[in-house]
């Protein structure tokens, strides 16, 4: 079963990803929120556990971190209640979780002899992924830091809501887009959104022209 779902650890990933993200789309609010929502992170953490389920010592690693900060903080580690005693170490185990999970999907992409469409889809996958991580970096900013950031959105200081913000922040930064509703204000911050934009540019220059490299030679050579 396990090798079985293996083989589509990509897409199932993937998928999870595309519902965290867009979820909200079309479901109510309060049932996304508060019931949805920390399943679907259940279910990104159980899909990462699979990913890298190859390298025994890194999956037992994840699984122990889980084990750790599920008995330390309990049903908090996966819900969204406004609580933020320990949500900035909860939001240090998510980051090493998906620094851990995002490094290899790279590598797997990177060693592919042939892209296909799993290739292809850890390639979208990966670079999801490196949101998430933008997005667990800004948050401990701006817990640590409460004028962090600046902006029409950040006016709340509802931690969903500003969670959701930056969230956002962290997809526009990795993009590059920077249509400016939210402003680094310290220089943490601003070195923190720089780096986001810079990661994101390297693994499009980096990553993905070395996949569509591998692409057009192996479609050249079958012709």
């Amino acid at each position: 079963m396990i090798k079985k779902l293996y083989s589509y650890r990509f897409e199932i990933f993937l998928i999870i990803q595309l519902a965290i993200l867009f979820g909200s789309l079309f479901f109510s609010h309060g049932f996304y929120e508060y019931t949805l929502l920390p399943s679907l992170y259940l279910m990104n953490i159980a899909s990462g556990i699979l990913m890298i389920s190859k390298k025994k010592k890194v999956m037992w690693f994840c699984i122990l971190l889980f084990a750790i900060a599920t008995f330390i903080f309990g049903s908090d580690i996966i819900s969204r209640t406004q609580n933020t005693d320990n949500i900035l170490l909860r939001l240090s185990v998510y980051f090493i979780f998906h620094l851990i999970v995002t490094w290899n999907i790279i590598q797997q992409v990177w060693k592919s002899k042939r892209v296909t469409q799993k290739v292809i889809t850890g390639l979208i996958s990966g670079y999801i992924s490196l949101g998430f991580l933008g997005f667990f970096l800004f948050m401990s900013i701006d817990l640590t830091n409460s004028d962090a950031f600046m902006g029409n959105l950040m006016d709340s200081s509802d931690i969903i809501i500003r969670s959701e913000s930056l969230l956002y922040y962290a997809y526009i930064t990795l993009l590059t887009i920077g249509y400016g509703e939210i402003v680094p204000a310290i220089p943490i911050a601003q070195k923190a959104a720089i780096l986001v934009g810079m990661v994101g540019q390297f693994y499009l220059a980096i990553v993905t022209a070395v996949i569509i490299e591998k692409y057009i030679r192996h479609s050249l050579r079958s012709e």
